[in-house]
């Protein structure tokens, strides 16, 4: 299993460097298309940037209550390592935490992200950028349409039924949006 250290130096400037990334094309994309830098959203919405933004921080720091955050650093790492270097879902790669399903886990399977989103659509109504808008949707389109269908392959992979009974009630990133099934 990698040391926390490891997956700490490793992982999380590669996380700063993707969120750069995106935000740097956000950046340029709406350079290029002559896009306004400000969508000029009065205050009282802005404020509710701001709202959005505690939220969004609320949400990731529940989160940590029930996983620890040396465990969401190493899980992260080896996520991105088998991402980035195609590595088989099954190799554990030292993953030994168990499937957390309290939280806000119980509501949503992917609380971290919900509340990265959150919190990253708060800043864009905060500070009115387009760019910041731009880089939000990017973000949504790479959890979406890349990390989280990548992750749940993972997990299904790792927990075997235990992760499908959980996610065939558990929606992934809006809550109460799955109705529980009737007993049979």
């Amino acid at each position: 299993m990698p040391s926390t250290r490891k997956a700490a130096a490793i992982g999380v400037p590669i996380v700063v460097l993707l969120l750069l990334g995106f935000f740097g094309a956000a950046y340029l994309l709406s350079a290029a298309l002559g896009l306004p830098q400000s969508l000029g959203l009065p205050t009282a919405v802005r404020v509710g940037g701001g709202i959005l933004v505690v939220a969004g921080t609320t949400l990731a720091a529940w989160m940590f209550a029930s996983r620890k955050p040396s465990d969401v650093v190493v899980s992260t790492y080896i996520t991105f390592s088998k991402l980035f270097k195609r590595v088989s879902f099954a190799e554990r790669a030292g993953r030994t935490e168990p499937l957390v399903v309290s939280g806000p886990q119980k509501y949503v399977r992917s609380p971290l992200y919900l509340g990265v989103i959150v919190m990253v659509l708060g800043w864009a109504v905060l500070s009115t950028s387009t760019f910041v808008f731009l880089g939000t949707l990017i973000l949504l389109f790479w959890f979406g349409a890349v990390l989280i269908p990548f992750e749940e392959k993972e997990l299904k992979t790792l927990f075997g039924d235990e992760w499908v009974g959980y996610a065939e009630g558990t929606p992934m990133l809006i809550p109460f949006t799955k109705r529980k099934k009737p007993p049979s």
